[in-house]
């Protein structure tokens, strides 16, 4: 168990230099954006639950050296010493220390995106009652799209914005699309259908759930941060890739992109240039890869997987190893026992 164990808990540092490649970093452009929304969620929380359960292990094969555990457990205290050697006590308070700190982490991520969700429900809640100022069925002075079952929120906010917002993070509630009066302003009436496309895209694919997983990733495991921008990164080109389907006009969801992000830039709308929308406009005009990037970003893919698997199976290993030593250790103490009783007897 000893070796098994730190894999889970080194990978991620092994891995951290290959994840600023630009061949992982190219994943979301050069695959289907929902197949790397789905690798890279997918190996981001898998690798950092690997490394909690890792630590968990380590603080669980550590206290069976303690005599009071050991009495408890049943186990004999010579035998669970030899069969783990190697995880002494200090080790296991190390590894406790850090999963108490991941555990805050964790907690904070989930408090900050249920205290962000509960305010942007409130918001709309505020608004979306007659005459609180805002129009809480968008009408055909927005778009003939906008008002399908009510479910588009219209602010009287005059800083362009536009968001999807879930019914609930994990428990079904009526999904809204929360779009800004400056926003509506900002764009012509056939880029507002992108616009509505792109955020029902976000809601359908519960793509908020994608983005979760990702943050309490990065909160047990920062140096994972690459893999939740990139799924980030692949949410919106998925949103944007249903909203082509949508409209059916690639060139006019690539305009929209780009006066969205403009429009709720303002003043640092220069410095955008380096940033993802212009990756997501020219992947809307162009969205075939060079063969060899192709076969790198799917090399990329597959070291991924590989090393979400090596880390799972790493960490079932280790389980089971423990599993295995808390069984000797309780064997041998019961079969003591048993000899105690029957020399007593004779």
């Amino acid at each position: 168990m000893t070796v098994d164990v730190w894999a889970p808990v080194l990978l991620p540092l092994l891995l951290a230099p290959l994840l600023v490649l630009p061949s992982v970093r190219a994943l979301p452009d050069l695959l289907p954006p929902r197949a790397a929304a789905w690798l890279l969620t997918a190996t981001a929380a898998g690798l950092a639950a690997a490394g909690a359960v890792a630590l968990a292990l380590l603080s669980v094969a550590a206290l069976l050296h303690l005599p009071f555990v050991a009495a408890l457990g049943h186990l004999d205290l010579p035998v669970a010493r030899h069969l783990a050697p190697g995880a002494v006590v200090p080790v296991g308070a190390a590894a406790a220390l850090a999963l108490v700190v991941l555990a805050l982490r964790a907690l904070r991520v989930l408090g900050r995106h249920r205290a962000g969700h509960a305010e942007a429900r409130l918001l709309v809640a505020l608004h979306a009652r007659p005459g609180a100022g805002g129009r809480g069925r968008a009408g055909g002075d927005v778009s003939g799209d906008m008002g399908r079952d009510g479910d588009v929120i219209v602010l009287p906010d005059r800083q362009p914005d536009a968001y999807a917002l879930p019914g609930g993070l994990f428990r079904g509630g009526r999904d809204r699309i929360v779009v800004t009066a400056g926003m509506i302003e900002a764009l012509p009436l056939d880029e507002r259908g992108v616009l509505l496309a792109h955020e029902r895209a976000h809601l359908t694919g519960r793509h908020h759930r994608f983005l979760l997983l990702a943050d309490l990733a990065v909160a047990l495991h920062p140096l994972l941060r690459p893999l939740r921008d990139g799924a980030a990164y692949s949410l919106e080109r998925w949103a944007d890739e249903s909203a082509a389907e949508r409209v059916a006009d690639r060139r006019l969801v690539a305009r929209a992109v780009g006066r969205a992000a403009l429009a709720g830039a303002g003043a640092g709308a220069l410095r955008m240039a380096a940033g993802p929308v212009p990756r997501r406009v020219a992947a809307m005009l162009d969205g075939r890869a060079a063969p060899r990037r192709r076969r790198a970003s799917l090399l990329a893919a597959l070291v991924l997987a590989g090393a979400l698997a090596l880390s799972l199976g790493t960490t079932l290993d280790a389980a089971s190893d423990l599993h295995q030593q808390v069984e000797a250790a309780q064997s041998h103490s019961w079969l003591q026992g048993l000899h105690g009783a029957l020399h007593r007897h004779e």
